[in-house]
């Protein structure tokens, strides 16, 4: 990765516990002006849901008032046309509706109207197909996570997903960020896991190379602890988002692949304000020393401390969609300040 000058900008994960995109708008350009990002709104609509967003014309899913429900009547007809549509390449039949997303809309309109000037970055953002898989069950109530003929379809439906968003970008002339997000890996190598690091290997490298260009880079975020030495491994994947708040110490026992990671150009975004443990006490000066502890900690294990602090990106520790409006907006502001700090 080209210098791009990094070094403590902040962005966000996605989620707003808001129903209308303008307050959420409004907190996005003010608090993340280098990296801004579409916000998505669960409480708005089912269908705004982590997961209910991005699969929108996959063959035999539907999304209901209730959530996602499958349908495997005319399951061949329905993967013919799928495959059909990514075959030709027709981002337009992957866009994400209106319906499914007032927030994203409401940022392209916005993006239209506001100074870019010292904007470098646009970010959006998937759910990334470990997730997706896990949260649907066929009609014998297993995971997708289990079927391989879906698995596909929602690695291939979700790159598409994230293609037309590029797509939707473009015209801005700015670098684009994308995020998949998979908190779902925070369960990797439970004994009721189903996955098995070959697994997430191939299907996050599938999703990230399709994504990945010149002016594209791919981030997976995950909330929970996970096996960082996975993502750091996959070369499309760009940018390694974690909670730094609650797993920093565990973050730091991959120090060598992480090292790796930063030497060939990856970045790290370090999730330093808590959400769900959030309490108004925190200060930019105290997360700014968590972030230093975990650098030097870094170092100590061999990692160029100086090349750590370069590739260096803020966001909240997770998305802030259940949390209360007031409570997000001293997340944000928080984050702000500790990114000036930085910076």
């Amino acid at each position: 990765m080209e210098n791009l000058n990094l070094r403590g900008l902040a962005t966000g994960l996605g989620s707003f516990p808001f129903t209308d995109p303008d307050p959420a708008l409004d907190l996005v350009f003010k608090y993340c002006p280098q990296i801004p990002f579409w916000p998505q709104l669960p409480k708005r609509d089912n269908r705004e849901g982590m997961v209910e967003q991005f699969i929108q014309g996959f063959p035999c899913l539907r999304v209901t008032g209730d959530g996602i429900y499958f349908e495997p009547k005319n399951q061949e007809d329905e993967l013919e046309k799928f495959y059909s549509e990514i075959i030709a390449h027709n981002l337009r039949y992957f866009k994400i509706g209106p319906d499914f997303s007032a927030g994203l809309y409401e940022f392209l309109e916005r993006l239209e109207k506001v100074d870019l000037k010292n904007t470098p970055f646009l970010k959006g953002q998937i759910t990334g197909p470990f997730t997706t898989a896990a949260s649907i069950k066929d009609e014998k109530g297993v995971a997708l996570l289990h079927n391989p003929v879906f698995m596909q379809v929602i690695i291939k439906g979700l790159a598409m997903k994230a293609l037309w968003q590029v797509k939707s970008l473009e015209k801005y002339a700015k670098k684009i960020i994308i995020f998949i997000d998979e908190p779902y890996l925070g369960c990797f190598g439970s004994a009721y896991t189903p996955l098995n690091r070959e697994d997430v290997i191939r299907g996050l490298s599938e999703v990230s190379e399709a994504i990945k260009s010149d002016n594209v880079l791919v981030g997976v975020h995950c909330c929970g602890n996970t096996d960082w030495s996975m993502l750091a491994s996959i070369p499309s994947i760009d940018i390694i988002n974690f909670d730094a708040f609650a797993f920093q110490d565990k973050f730091l026992l991959y120090a060598s692949d992480l090292g790796q990671f930063l030497k060939r150009g990856g970045a790290i975004c370090w999730g330093i304000v808590p959400t769900q443990e959030f309490s108004g006490e925190e200060t930019p000066q105290l997360l700014y020393k968590k972030i230093q502890e975990g650098i030097k900690g870094l170092a100590k294990k061999g990692v160029d401390e100086e090349l750590a602090w370069e590739n260096l990106l803020l966001a909240p520790a997770c998305g802030l969609g259940s949390l209360d409006p007031l409570k997000a907006e001293k997340i944000l502001r928080l984050l702000s300040e500790t990114s000036a700090l930085i910076r």
